[in-house]
């Protein structure tokens, strides 16, 4: 829009140059070349040094203080509680070799880790086949949505570990049933958030649709989706944070391999330092998980995402 209302100036006729030689024989410097003078050469992007202080400092005043306390903490003890040095030294011990297989259950810290992290892509996988759709569902049929909001308002509040006796019933196996436990917590957020944002498609595209006498798969593909896809990358974001949450917790009660179950293993060797690497880790895992979605988030949304 700029280019077509701010046009560069014709060039003079001939005619007119003709008739006025003198005239332009003492005309000052050209406009255009002024400006090219004035033009700043060009130069590398740079760095806003004075950005840095607000954005780096205060965390790493915050880790300094968690370091301080966690030290005062552990040198007024009895020695049950570990320093952050030793915490340190036992993680550089740990990620020396974290993929060693000793047998079926004495592995490393990164198969545990591993293992966690392919029940809850499985158990959330499953639970965007069935809750995305359902939220499409949901959002576009008023009965649809007044037949399942009674059934979400009853089901969500449940604690999903309450469902993993459940699964445990139902599939006669602890990897079922803990994948089981993931798909439970991880469909809600993805239902609620897709129908909502069906429900939030302006009106006005849909009266488009009806006048054009678009088919449902053409509303659905070129406008629903479009319009839909930050609240269903927001759905991700919360079942993925929520499934990572409880997939320790149920494996702490189904054991086998996964960093959960490890974490009770060294609680019953009394191995407090493992624990508390364990806990950065599971935090470094979800910090990670996180990061990534939100880079989904905005390389496929218009709309500022927040981390």
């Amino acid at each position: 829009m700029v280019s077509a209302v701010f046009h560069t100036p014709r060039p003079l006729e001939s005619s007119h140059a003709a008739s006025a030689p003198a005239a332009h024989a003492h005309t000052p410097t050209a406009p255009a070349t002024q400006a090219v003078k004035l033009a700043p050469s060009p130069q590398g992007p740079r760095w806003d040094v004075s950005a840095w202080p607000p954005q780096v400092v205060p965390p790493l005043l915050g880790l300094l203080l968690l370091i301080g306390l966690w030290h005062l903490a552990a040198s007024g003890g009895e020695g049950q509680f570990p320093t952050p040095g030793a915490t340190w030294s036992a993680a550089l011990e740990l990620f020396s070799d974290p993929f060693f297989v000793n047998g079926p259950s004495d592995v490393g810290i990164g198969w545990q880790v591993l293992s966690s992290l392919e029940r809850v892509g499985l158990g959330f996988g499953l639970a965007a086949l069935v809750g995305i759709p359902l939220g499409f569902l949901i959002g576009r049929s008023v009965f649809a949505g007044r037949m399942c909001a009674p059934l979400i308002s009853l089901f969500k509040p449940v604690s999903p570990l309450a469902w993993l006796p459940i699964g445990l019933l139902v599939f006669q196996g602890t990897e079922a049933a803990a994948i089981w436990t993931i798909f439970i917590c991880s469909i809600w957020p993805m239902i609620i958030n897709t129908a909502v944002g069906v429900q939030r498609v302006p009106q006005d595209y849909l009266n488009v649709a009806r006048v054009l006498n678009l088919s449902e798969w053409t509303i659905l593909t070129q406008i629903l989706l479009p319009a839909v896809l930050p609240y269903v990358l927001t759905g991700v974001r919360l079942a993925v944070g929520t499934a990572w949450l409880v997939i320790v917790a149920a494996e702490m009660l189904t054991g086998g391999v996964g960093i959960g179950f490890w974490i009770w293993d060294e609680w019953n060797n009394l191995n407090i330092t493992n624990i508390i690497v364990a806990i950065f880790v599971i935090g470094l895992v979800g910090l990670l998980l996180e990061w990534a979605l939100v880079s989904i988030a905005r390389a496929f949304t218009f709309e500022e995402v927040k981390s």
